[in-house]
């Protein structure tokens, strides 16, 4: 039976998880360095044990933007929504953002979420990761659109271009996968990592948030540095080739970080994060002729090079004919339609991730696809170009299931939390 004093622990919103959080070290008195073994922290492998593989590199986690965006994919993502629960004031979500600051730059540095010194409370951190390696993991929040009605006298921070998106082509979506009031991208190249990472500050508000939807993704499906080779999507093609890079600051600058166009200041420096669940129908696409594969994409399977020819990164020409007079890249290949000589230049940061869901019980089909995940200066630019995919080749396979706009604030410098600038 559950006694009252474990009640104010699971559902009390601000005070007693404070408290507990408090009692645990979570008040960041602890340096960077310590709690290194054990239980005290990710990395307590031995020589030769899984972290000497997977690595255990650190993301510093404070900077002008948040870790996540422009950091070198990583090869694993866990992604999730939480909706701030009926009755939390505005009080407790200041405090849950404070809390959360607290947790992710422990977690990202290495560290669990506190140390645990109350045997008789619940343990502070869920323990699966430790022992395990960090392996660059990056905790990057954002806020949606309903974050701002009427619950937490928000409206007037709320920026203008932030909202839901309008209906798009090739989209039937599943309310299960879309909006949230807020939104936690964990990525790491080790899986654990990622998933520890949402599932704590998850339990980190508990009372004042709850689930609304996750995704774990694998298998990244774009590159944010010139240093990285172009990942493979589910339907075998190399994805991302033309992506914005980390080293392109003028192209960042431009098209993903927020500037003085904004009409929120808080907002300067940060970002809007576009999420989209597209499912793949793979077993169609298997059965399909490599030509005819290459002609829906517009590039070559094997090398990734455009049909116009050249190598992976030739520009495309759209102009070139092939040996039949029809242009080289067909008139509705997925990078002639999605690119930005399509566009009017426009260009997005990606970092999409590969996804299964298991077997469709009915078709006995995979569940599977593309976690799409974009930064952008304002969503509009993801509008302009998903209308503009109306005629996609590629769209008699895949369909859009899910979809999520958030504005991801800039980032932080010691002694700053997330959401200071929303509650000043």
């Amino acid at each position: 039976m559950t006694s009252p004093q474990d009640t104010e622990r699971v559902e009390g919103s601000g005070p007693s998880r404070r408290r507990l959080l408090a009692g645990a070290g979570l008040v960041g008195v602890l340096g960077t360095g310590a709690l290194a073994g054990g239980l005290a922290g990710y990395s307590a492998q031995p020589e030769g044990a899984a972290g000497a593989v997977l690595g255990d590199q650190r993301i510093p986690f404070y900077g002008t933007h948040q870790a996540g965006i422009t950091t070198p994919a990583q090869d694993r993502l866990a992604f999730g929504t939480l909706n701030v629960v009926s009755g939390a004031t505005a009080a407790d979500l200041r405090d849950l953002l404070r809390d959360w600051t607290t947790a992710a730059a422990r977690m990202t540095a290495g560290q669990l979420v506190g140390e645990e010194t109350e045997p008789q409370a619940p343990p502070v951190d869920t323990g699966e990761a430790a022992g395990s390696p960090v392996s660059r993991l990056t905790v990057t929040v954002g806020y949606g659109p309903a974050l701002f009605d009427h619950r937490f006298g928000l409206a007037a921070r709320q920026p203008s271009a932030l909202a839901d998106l309008p209906p798009l082509p090739n989209e039937n979506l599943d309310p299960d996968y879309t909006g949230g009031d807020l939104a936690i991208q964990a990525c790491s190249d080790n899986p654990l990592a990622a998933f520890h990472a949402v599932r704590n500050l998850a339990r980190i508000g508990m009372g004042v948030v709850a689930h609304n939807w996750m995704e774990l993704g694998f298998g990244r499906t774009s590159t944010t540095s010139t240093a990285q080779a172009t990942p493979r999507n589910l339907l075998g093609f190399k994805d991302g080739t033309r992506n914005i890079k980390a080293e392109q600051t003028e192209l960042l600058n431009r098209h993903v970080w927020v500037g003085q166009e904004t009409d929120q200041p808080w907002l300067r420096g940060g970002s809007y994060m576009v999420t989209r669940k597209i499912r793949m129908f793979v077993e169609n696409w298997d059965r399909d002729y490599l030509a005819d594969q290459e002609n829906v994409i517009g590039r070559a399977k094997v090398s990734g090079a455009p049909l116009s020819g050249g190598a992976e990164f030739s520009t495309p020409d759209f102009t070139k004919a092939g040996g039949d007079g029809q242009p080289a890249i067909p008139a509705d290949a997925h990078i002639r339609l999605a690119s930005p000589e399509h566009n009017g230049g426009i260009h997005i940061l990606r970092r999409g991730y590969s996804f299964t869901d298991g077997i469709d019980p009915q078709a006995g089909t995979l569940l599977g696809g593309l976690f799409f995940i974009a930064f952008m200066k304002n969503p509009s630019q993801f509008v302009k170009l998903q209308t503009a995919l109306a005629g996609d080749a590629l769209n008699e396979y895949i369909h859009h299931t899910g979809s999520a706009t958030f504005a991801v604030p800039p980032g932080l410098r010691p002694g700053q939390h997330y959401g200071d600038a929303l509650f000043s």
